[in-house]
């Protein structure tokens, strides 16, 4: 086995070590802090966090027509904010039709976007592309 080289893999390592004690502080948080909570700046929390995924999602548009070079690293961005997006939709969402609907645009919304983004930051467009257009042609077979 390849030993590690800390100085040229710092970065890995911080992470590394960042995760592992990630996992008990959430542990901990999980314990300690009560299901619910009001808090202050609520409404621009949200609006601040849909502004930044909406100009995120646009880099990796733009980025998608114009700078492929910086695509892959824009739309895992955009990805993982959609992502994020419905978590803490759904999982703040009052119960009955507050929370259907955070489902709902979750399912058809947030979740297919950040699959379409993760496509783009893998490469896997073309592999997309030709699976979307085989789909069609079945339904149209029915």
């Amino acid at each position: 086995m390849e030993r590690l080289d800390l100085r040229r893999n710092w970065p890995a390592v911080v992470l590394a070590v960042a995760a592992v004690v990630l996992i008990p502080w959430a542990i901990a948080l999980g314990q300690m802090l009560p299901s619910r909570h009001v808090a202050n700046h609520w409404d621009a929390a949200w609006t601040g966090f849909d502004v930044i995924l909406a100009f995120s999602m646009l880099g990796t548009a733009y980025a998608a027509v114009r700078r492929p070079d910086l695509v892959r690293t824009l739309a895992a961005i955009s990805g993982t904010l959609l992502v994020c997006d419905a978590w803490f939709d759904v999982l703040t969402s009052s119960s009955g039709s507050d929370l259907e609907v955070a489902i709902l645009l979750a399912l058809i919304g947030e979740l297919p976007l950040a699959i379409v983004c993760f496509l783009l930051a893998t490469g896997r467009t073309d592999w997309a592309r030709a699976h979307a257009r085989l789909a069609v042609r079945r339904l149209k077979l029915l």
